[in-house]
């Protein structure tokens, strides 16, 4: 995996959505293709396991699944854990387009 440093750093904005397997109802993979399409190439959305990236996850302070954040130039603009629909996360990413 990139280092997350690399990662977070670009001056797109980059949604991070750190999920656990366990956790079916809220892992929505459709969610986060459907937010990917609508931002193209003007954000990067990936998903991190918590369980595969516990360090990561534990500097973080993730303690929820899912927890979503973005990123703009190293700098985390917004986080929040719990179930997020397609629309809702576009529209926050956009913000930061």
């Amino acid at each position: 995996m990139t280092k997350f440093g690399e990662l977070i750093g670009a001056e797109r904005p980059v949604l991070i959505d750190f999920y656990t397997d366990w956790d079916q109802v809220e892992n929505n993979v459709d969610t986060l293709r459907d937010v990917a399409a609508a931002l193209g190439d003007s954000a990067k959305v990936i998903k991190i396991d918590i369980k595969k990236n516990e360090t990561l996850a534990d500097a973080l302070r993730v303690k929820g699944n899912p927890t979503f954040m973005i990123y703009k130039n190293g700098v985390m603009k917004w986080r929040q854990t719990g179930f997020q629909d397609a629309n809702t996360l576009i529209n926050l990413v956009k913000k930061y387009i």
